[in-house]
C-alpha cells in the first residue's frame, strides 16, 4: 500500500460530506434506529425484514417450489428458516455454478436466556433463572431496565408472542445488585466473579394472590402464573417450550451532541445485517447472483439448525439451481468454490479510555467507514479465516473506485484477546472470504455505539461489492 492510500484509510469520512450525503447518513440512520428499536430478537428481525423485502418484490422459495415455477434473471426471492435465519436472494443472469455475491451477517445478540423452569418464588419475591447468551460481562446486566421478548408455544402448536416491558406504559424487569454499603467482600473479588451467572435472576413481581387457598404456599409465584395465564393464555408448563429473552429495555437513541452515533441494543452484528439488507435492495439484473444470509447462533459458535454450521445454506443453494437450471451435487460445490463473500460482522473501535489492548496502527477508529479484518482468531491467529491478499487487492480497487471511505484493523494487541465471525465457515467451501463491519465501543454490553458515518460507509462498500465483484 502506498503512501496516498495510507493517507486516505486516515481519512474521517464526516469531512468528506455534502449536504446531500450527510441528509443520506441521517436518513439511513434513522432507519436503523427504528429497526433496531423493535427488533431485538432473531425472529423479531426476520419477521421485519420479510415484510419489507416482500414490499421490494420478493417471494418465498417456498412457494416457488411447490408451485413447480422456476426462476429467471431478476427474480428475487427469500427462505425463511425457522423463523430465526434468512436468506435472500436476486437472481444474475450468469448460471449459478459462476458463483454468488454474498453478504452474510448475524442476527443474534448476548442477551439473557430463561431457563425452562425460571418461575419461583424467594422470600415472597417472584424471579427469573436465566442462563446467559454469548459473551458478556455479567456485571454490567444488573440494576438496568430489562425487557422480555420472545415466544411460547403451546402443546397443540399455538404461538403466543411476548413483549413485556418496551411500550411506555409496560412494566419494567430486571436484575438486582449488592448495595454499596454491604458490597466489602463483592468489590474484593475479580470482575469475572462479581455478579456469578446463577445469581442473574429477574424480579418479576411481589404482589400474593389475595384469594389463595391454605395449601397454596407461594402467592406470589401463583399470582404471577394468574396474570399470564389472563393476559396470553399459558400456564406454568409452556415454559418448557418457550424462547424468552431478556435484553435492555427501551429505543435506540442518537449519541453524542452533535447526534453523530447510534446507541443501541444489538448492535452487533444488527448493524451488519441490516446494512447488507439494505444494500442487496438496491440490486436490480446483476450479472452474478447476490445474496444476502442472516444466520443465528453466531455468539454460541453457529451452532444449530439457524446457525452458519448448519446445511441451510447449503440446501437452499441447490434448490435455486434446481429452480434455475438443473441440481447436482457437483453443480453446487462449484457454485460454492466460486463465490465471494464479506462476512459482514462488527469490529472493535479504538477507546481513548482504554488504549493499553489496542495497537494503534492496526485499530478501527469511529468516522473512518468500514472496517476490513483479514484475519480474526486469536492467539497466533487460531481459529481464523484469514482472507487471501489477491482477494483483499480486488476489495481495495472496488471500494477506491466506488469512493468508499475503509480501513483495516484487527482485533487489539496479539495476545490480548481475540474473536471470531461466520468468516470461516464459508470459507470451508473454498470460496474467497474477508470480514467487513462497522466498527463499535461497548461491543457485547447491553448498549453499544456506532457511528453514523461508519453505517452509511457500511451500506455504500455493501453495494459497490453486490455490484462490482
Amino acid at each position: 500500500m502506498n503512501t496516498k492510500d495510507l493517507e486516505k484509510q486516515s481519512v474521517n469520512a464526516w469531512t468528506k460530506y455534502s449536504e446531500d450525503d450527510l441528509k443520506k447518513v441521517f436518513e439511513l440512520s434513522e432507519r436503523y434506529r427504528k429497526f433496531m428499536s423493535v427488533c431485538k430478537t432473531e425472529r423479531e428481525c426476520v419477521t421485519e425484514l420479510i415484510k419489507t423485502a416482500e414490499e421490494n418484490g420478493f417471494k418465498d422459495l417456498k412457494d416457488v417450489i411447490e408451485k413447480g415455477e422456476s426462476l429467471k434473471a431478476g427474480d428475487k426471492v427469500y427462505a425463511n428458516n425457522m423463523g430465526k435465519n434468512l436468506a435472500l436472494f436476486v437472481i444474475g443472469t450468469e448460471s449459478l455454478e459462476s458463483g454468488l455475491t454474498i453478504l452474510g451477517a448475524h442476527i443474534d445478540s448476548p442477551r439473557l436466556d430463561l431457563k425452562q423452569n425460571p418461575l419461583y418464588e424467594s422470600n415472597e419475591l417472584a424471579l427469573l433463572k436465566t442462563h446467559y447468551y454469548g459473551g458478556i460481562k455479567k456485571y454490567q446486566w444488573v440494576t438496568l431496565p430489562l425487557a422480555m421478548h420472545g415466544v411460547v408455544v403451546k402443546k397443540d402448536g399455538e404461538v403466543v408472542n411476548i413483549v413485556i416491558g418496551e411500550d411506555d406504559n409496560d412494566p419494567v424487569i430486571g436484575v438486582s445488585d449488592l448495595l454499596v454499603h454491604l458490597s466489602a467482600d463483592q468489590m474484593n473479588k475479580k470482575a469475572s466473579q462479581v455478579i456469578e451467572g446463577e445469581a442473574l435472576n429477574v424480579l418479576f413481581g411481589s404482589i400474593p394472590l389475595k384469594y389463595a387457598d391454605k395449601e397454596v404456599k407461594n402467592t406470589v409465584k401463583a399470582n404471577i402464573l394468574m396474570m399470564l395465564n389472563e393476559k396470553y393464555g399459558i400456564d406454568e408448563s409452556d415454559f418448557i417450550s418457550a424462547e424468552l429473552e431478556i435484553v435492555p429495555a427501551g429505543k435506540a437513541r442518537d449519541y453524542g451532541f452533535d447526534r453523530s452515533m447510534i446507541m443501541a441494543y444489538g448492535h452487533d452484528d444488527r448493524i451488519c445485517a441490516y446494512t447488507s439488507f439494505e444494500a442487496l435492495l438496491q440490486i436490480e439484473n446483476p450479472k452474478k447472483t447476490c445474496c444476502c444470509i442472516l444466520v443465528d447462533k453466531e455468539e454460541v459458535n453457529s451452532v444449530g439448525a439457524t446457525g452458519m454450521q448448519s446445511r441451510f445454506f447449503e440446501n437452499t443453494v441447490s434448490e435455486l439451481l434446481d429452480r434455475t437450471t438443473s441440481y447436482s451435487d457437483l453443480k453446487v460445490k462449484r457454485a460454492m468454490a466460486n463465490s465471494k463473500m464479506l462476512s459482514s460482522d462488527v469490529s472493535a473501535a479504538f477507546d481513548p479510555n482504554y488504549p493499553s489492548v489496542m495497537e494503534d496502527k492496526n485499530s478501527a477508529f469511529l468516522g473512518k467507514g468500514i472496517v476490513f479484518n483479514k484475519y480474526t482468531g486469536s492467539r497466533g491467529k487460531y481459529a481464523s479465516n484469514d482472507a487471501n491478499p489477491e482477494f483483499m487487492a480486488e476489495i481495495r480497487n472496488v471500494m477506491d473506485k466506488n469512493n468508499v471511505v475503509w480501513q483495516t484493523a484487527e482485533l487489539g494487541k496479539v495476545d490480548q484477546g481475540g474473536g471470531g465471525t461466520i468468516a470461516y465457515i464459508l470459507a470451508q467451501y473454498n470460496m474467497n472470504v474477508i470480514d467487513a463491519g462497522i466498527a463499535l465501543l461497548n461491543m457485547h454490553s447491553p448498549w453499544e455505539i456506532a457511528s453514523k458515518a461508519d453505517i452509511y460507509e457500511g451500506y455504500k462498500a455493501y453495494v459497490a461489492f453486490l455490484k462490482e465483484m
